[in-house]
């Protein structure tokens, strides 16, 4: 008897540890082979990385390696098969990622172990770059569609939360590039509108501030110039009055202009915390979790639970959860010059803003989850320890029981482990400027500049068509 029981805890610890072992490095650091070719530039190099990574051939990171693989192949100019990785993992978010047994894996394991669906702000990051794709093929027709596609994400994003006006429900950047394809292909009207739309997300705010971006001063002079073009009088003397802003007509560049993107820094990294609390009943009978200092109160979710579920095996609990850690960009600030003027940039997208407050707000919800998840398989272990017992007074061989409780146990400690996942070759933020061009060729010069103080330049040649061009450039460190 005393043999079996041994056996059976040295099985149970065993297993514990290596799923401990196994559970202690997170997404980042299993990849981290891709991530270095990425921020070193060697865009050839770390989608071959991608290709041999085991974690992102398991079908459960599927979305995630397909999104690393779209941008990888688009860094890389490949945009043909950037747009196919993205078209693919585009199908995947629609057709609906997961199910019930994938969730029930989830439930007795960990986060970890399911299917990676995609932060909210991933999936407009996905249209920002098929769209970018699609120009640079001259697809003209397709970039328009996958411009429409954004409102129809702002719409499913929207419909997700009732108090839209706190939440990520809409994405402004996103809007603002839509309104940008829209101008390019010379449809005034549609520009006018998602322009409008991208300024209203900012004036919900009294400072005009959207996770961590001030309106643009370029998406102002967009909405009364496109305004002015359409005739809507009204509209331009409302947004002169909302912007304090007096319309200035200016005359189309000869060449053109240059849209330029400057994505900066790579995006914020997913690690894990230990948070530790304990379920009490309150005075209505009501169960709710709580932490050491009382400072947090979930209640807990009886669809988890069944007649079996005892409050007796449940004492304290240690829960992990995601944290972001931010990698500060290496580059602070940039301008961008033709030769006669010399531009700054403006962000219009801050990730590390939206990463960090998009995973606050459901922090109560998916913590909730978390620790009725734990409370369930504590009370399991209560329970067959309990019986353990019981048939121990029968005379009875309880040293199966037992020992399955002790696995129990460790299996639940040990097994815990938050998901770490997201794309983390986003960048940390995207910035924007507005260069005009005259007819021919343009030398432009990005000059960089580090918070050390050091300088780096750069030349790009572009041909002023007397049409609306885009260019991204990527520093990813």
């Amino acid at each position: 008897m005393t043999a079996i029981r041994s056996n059976i805890f040295k099985a149970s610890f065993f297993l514990g540890l290596v799923l401990f072992l196994s559970g202690c490095a997170s997404y980042n650091d299993m990849i981290a082979s891709y991530y270095q070719q990425i921020s070193a530039g060697n865009y050839p190099e770390a989608v071959k990385e991608l290709d041999k990574n085991k974690l992102l051939q398991k079908p459960r990171n599927k979305l995630l390696f397909l999104m690393e693989k779209g941008k990888a192949s688009h860094l890389a100019g490949d945009y043909e098969n950037s747009n196919r990785y993205f078209n693919e993992a585009d199908q995947l978010l629609e057709s609906g990622i997961g199910g019930a047994m994938d969730a029930m894996v989830g439930t007795l394991v960990n986060p970890m172990t399911q299917s990676y669906k995609g932060e909210d702000f991933e999936k407009f990051m996905i249209h920002y770059y098929k769209a970018l794709n699609y120009v640079y093929l001259n697809r003209t027709e397709d970039a328009i569609v996958e411009a429409r596609r954004i409102t129809l994400q702002s719409q499913e994003q929207g419909d997700k939360f009732n108090d839209k006006e706190s939440r990520y429900s809409k994405d402004a950047f996103s809007l603002m590039l839509q309104g940008l394809i829209y101008e390019q292909d010379g449809d005034v009207n549609n520009a006018f509108i998602a322009y409008r739309n991208a300024a209203e997300v900012y004036l919900k705010n009294k400072d005009q501030t959207w996770y961590g971006v001030k309106m643009p001063e370029a998406l102002k002079r967009d909405v009364l110039k496109t305004a002015a073009q359409n005739g809507f009088t009204a509209e331009l003397n409302r947004f002169e009055e909302l912007f304090g802003l007096k319309y200035q007509p200016e005359q189309a560049p000869d060449g053109g202009e240059l849209i330029f993107f400057w994505e900066n820094g790579l995006a914020p990294i997913k690690k894990q915390e230990e948070l530790f609390f304990s379920l009490i009943k309150g005075s209505n009978g009501d169960l709710f979790f709580t932490n050491l200092g009382g400072t947090i109160i979930i209640p807990f979710n009886h669809s988890y639970s069944n007649s079996n579920f005892s409050l007796n095996g449940v004492e304290s609990l240690r829960a992990t959860y995601p944290k972001y850690q931010l990698r500060i960009p290496y580059y602070s600030t940039a301008t961008l010059s033709n030769g006669t003027e010399m531009l700054s940039f403006e962000k219009a997208e801050d990730i590390n803003e939206l990463a960090f407050k998009t995973l606050d707000q459901r922090f109560m919800k998916e913590m909730g989850k978390v620790l009725t998840r734990l409370a369930v398989k504590k009370s399991a272990e209560y329970v067959l320890r309990q019986s353990a017992k019981g048939n121990g007074k029968d005379g009875k061989d309880n040293s199966l029981l037992e020992g399955l409780g002790i696995g129990m146990q460790l299996y639940s400690l040990l097994s815990e482990k938050a998901d770490t996942r997201n794309w983390q070759s986003l960048p940390a933020n995207i910035s924007y400027t507005r260069i005009p061009l005259k007819r021919g060729d343009n030398t432009l010069t990005l000059s960089l500049k580090s918070a050390g103080g050091t300088e780096e330049s750069k030349t790009i040649t572009v041909n002023g068509t007397g049409k609306i061009q885009f260019y991204n450039y990527s520093t990813l460190r």
